[in-house]
């Protein structure tokens, strides 16, 4: 399943809130069923960025949302998303090789 949290964040914030987001991510990194993270901000909006998570399944996440540390580190940052819904269950996938070994472009 996937996560998608999007967050408005003004320009002058945008260091803490990097910050903010990877200490949830490492405490949602450590729980069962964690899959994959990345973080984001819009191209066209920079103020708006997103948290998109990969867990296994629905089960892993709602119990990752239950442990402890990730409701001390995780959970203030994830109240603070857009109010939309943000999780999906995954119904189809496609993988490019390349970005799957670490040749995918950007920064």
């Amino acid at each position: 399943m996937i996560v998608v949290t999007r967050y408005r964040v003004p320009e002058g914030a945008a260091g803490a809130f990097s910050r903010d987001a990877d200490a949830a991510l490492a405490v949602l990194a450590a729980q069962p069923g964690f899959v994959d993270a990345w973080l984001g901000h819009n191209t066209d909006e920079p103020d708006l960025w997103a948290l998109t998570l990969l867990w296994r399944d629905v089960r892993s996440y709602r119990r990752a949302l239950s442990a402890y540390d990730v409701k001390v580190s995780a959970v203030p940052l994830l109240s603070r998303a857009l109010d939309e819904p943000s999780a999906y269950v995954v119904v189809r996938a496609w993988r490019d090789e390349a970005a799957a070994d670490g040749s995918l472009g950007g920064s």
